[in-house]
């Protein structure tokens, strides 16, 4: 029998184990950083399968190594554990019951398909050479990022791993496929804290006041020429403020206004820049008001690239596994990851896997979303495909 053959028997003869591993994630979900049940959930099960493994890596990740018949090649894999702040909308049987917490991001499914993944290959450990370390991630959803503390801790360094592989639930795409894109994939994501102070008072005496909503007002729409007029255009940028905090009424104006936003791009010089610019444009027009402005650009992840030779390499091997028709071309995100870590350590693949239901009318909602769920079948493609990824890059 094939290696292709084996590892599609295997993640089926696995598939209802996985999905209850899935279904028990999804009921049980936890915050970032505090993935404590969901730590010993994990463990319990490699311990089971008889994978050996260490727990508390960076406060509740796990690394478990799958060792071949003899040393060679180290590669990586990796999922991610924690949920977020969402209160789930679902009848269904396996729907959150931690009130408020929600898997709206498909970490239970990622962190169930490496399972998988790590069933398959502990079971072919005898028919391969090097070692896989299986990366259960915790704290994506929350910054500084678990990724960058599994880093610190040496993941990628007491083994000297070679690569590292990710995937990503994708309601775009139905179960059974996924996809893939060489190169810059998805950006750095950076959040931007205003507060403007003027001074506040009577509405029908704005003579007398200092308006920081008025000022708030013109620093909008002066950041928008940042990506404009002062960004590359061959350079992605986004700049988004999603709330606005102005404590007043219809006839008081207030002596504060805060301002949230994000800004998200793909290249690090101008990200740094960008930063100097919108502290000193929001100042300088504060200043102009008589009022004067607190500006804090909190620094997030940085971009995503995909290692050109080896993410050509698994979108060949996805090929073979999947089939031709089943692998898709992706464009690139404005959306963040902390995967983006590895990616500046080691090579790196980060793909997407599909989850609506084939004929695309169910499971479509978005990820961060009450209503997100999957077509289980997905996890026979998480799974499976994540251990033939990891065994075609020990034998490349």
């Amino acid at each position: 029998m094939s290696l292709k053959n084996k590892v599609t028997q295997l993640a089926e003869e696995h598939w209802n184990r996985v999905r209850e591993i899935r279904r028990h994630m999804h009921a049980h979900p936890e915050l970032s950083f505090a993935e404590h049940q969901t730590m010993q959930f994990l463990s319990d099960q490699l311990t089971e399968a008889g994978i050996e493994h260490r727990t508390g890596v960076a406060g509740t990740g796990i690394v478990a190594d799958i060792q071949g018949r003899s040393e060679g090649k180290v590669v990586a894999l990796r999922a991610d554990i924690d949920a977020l702040p969402i209160k789930e909308e679902s009848i269904a049987e396996y729907a959150s019951k931690n009130q408020g917490v929600m898997h709206a991001c498909g970490h239970d499914v990622h962190s169930a398909s490496l399972m998988g993944a790590a069933f398959v290959l502990h079971a072919l450990r005898e028919e391969f050479e090097g070692t896989v370390r299986c990366i259960f991630q915790p704290g994506e959803e929350k910054i500084p990022g678990g990724a960058s503390m599994m880093i610190a801790e040496g993941v990628l360094d007491e083994l000297p791993v070679e690569l590292i592989i990710g995937q990503h639930v994708f309601p775009e795409l139905p179960a059974g496929e996924v996809g893939f894109r060489p190169g810059m994939y998805m950006a750095s994501a950076d959040e931007v804290y205003i507060d403007i102070y003027g001074r506040g008072g009577h509405g029908a005496m704005p003579h007398l006041n200092i308006d920081p909503v008025v000022i708030m007002a013109e620093v909008i729409s002066n950041l928008q020429h940042l990506v404009s007029r002062h960004a590359k255009a061959t350079i992605p940028t986004v700049l988004s403020f999603g709330k606005v905090t102005a404590d007043g009424a219809t006839n008081v104006i207030p002596e504060k206004v805060s301002l949230v936003g994000t800004f998200r791009t793909m290249d690090e010089p101008w990200r740094a820049k960008a930063h100097e610019l919108i502290t000193e444009i929001t100042q300088n027009i504060a200043q102009a008001h008589g009022g004067r402005a607190e500006v804090e650009v909190l620094k997030g992840y940085p971009f995503l690239k995909n290692d050109e030779q080896l993410t050509a390499a698994c979108m060949d091997s996805a090929q073979e596994f999947l089939g031709e028709d089943q692998v898709r071309p992706l464009d690139i995100r404005m959306t963040a990851e902390d995967f983006a870590y590895y990616s500046h350590h080691v090579p790196a693949c980060f793909y997407r896997l599909g989850t609506a239901s084939p004929d695309g009318k169910r499971f479509t909602d978005s990820v961060h979303t009450p209503r997100f769920d999957i077509d289980e079948d997905a996890l026979r493609t998480g799974a499976g495909l994540m251990a033939y990824l990891a065994l075609e890059a020990l034998d490349s």
